[in-house]
């Protein structure tokens, strides 16, 4: 199975060197000097990377016979892409990989069912389930323990505990409409007068 485990960012310095958006929790050995990584698009690789290191937070890697700007921008936007046995899991007993937790149904502790796991969207400050519901539209739901209490890999569900307007967000702003509309409706004059 292929995994995606980083995208190339921008080229850094001259000597070649590459800033890289990691999308796995195991660059230490998905993006080690030696790796082989195929990449989208495919014309581009296979890359086998030469070196790696952290500079103010961020991870930069070097690929053999990439050795200048020129070479390292060529590669912008690229995916680099590990092959990873499918049966294969993470160190931590915490962590799953995306393929994992696709097609997962997630329901509410209550056993409300409220959708299917689509997409994992990894962002910078945590990851999102793109959960696509019955009625055909999407929620995003983070995945945060705060949020998501258990992954069922043998009951292929993911349950979670979701804060007030997560999943049932209309509700939450038709009320607060409702109120702001009542708040700002004119006196009709109906009111008692005092004597």
């Amino acid at each position: 199975m292929q995994l995606v485990v980083a995208r190339i960012g921008r080229a850094h310095g001259i000597k070649g060197e590459v800033t890289v958006e990691v999308r796995t929790d195991e660059p230490e050995s998905r993006l080690a000097p030696g790796a082989v990584l195929a990449t989208d698009p495919a014309s581009v690789g296979p890359l086998t990377i030469a070196t790696g290191r952290v500079h103010s937070g961020r991870l930069l890697l070097r690929f053999e016979g990439v050795g200048d700007r020129t070479g390292a921008e060529a590669l912008r936007n690229t995916l680099l892409i590990a092959d990873v046995d499918p049966e294969e899991m993470p160190e931590d007993e915490d962590e799953y990989y995306d393929h994992q937790l696709i097609d997962l149904d997630v329901v509410t502790e209550d056993g409300t069912e409220v959708g299917r796991i689509t997409e994992i969207s990894h962002l910078p400050s945590q990851d999102l389930f793109i959960v696509l519901r019955p009625d055909g539209s999407e929620v995003l739901i983070p995945f945060v323990e705060e949020i998501v209490s258990e992954i069922d890999l043998d009951e292929q569900r993911a349950v979670i505990t979701p804060p007030p307007g997560l999943i049932d967000d209309r509700a939450e702003i038709a009320s607060a409409r409702d109120e702001a509309d009542e708040a700002s409706e004119p006196a009709t004059g109906d009111e008692d007068e005092g004597a």
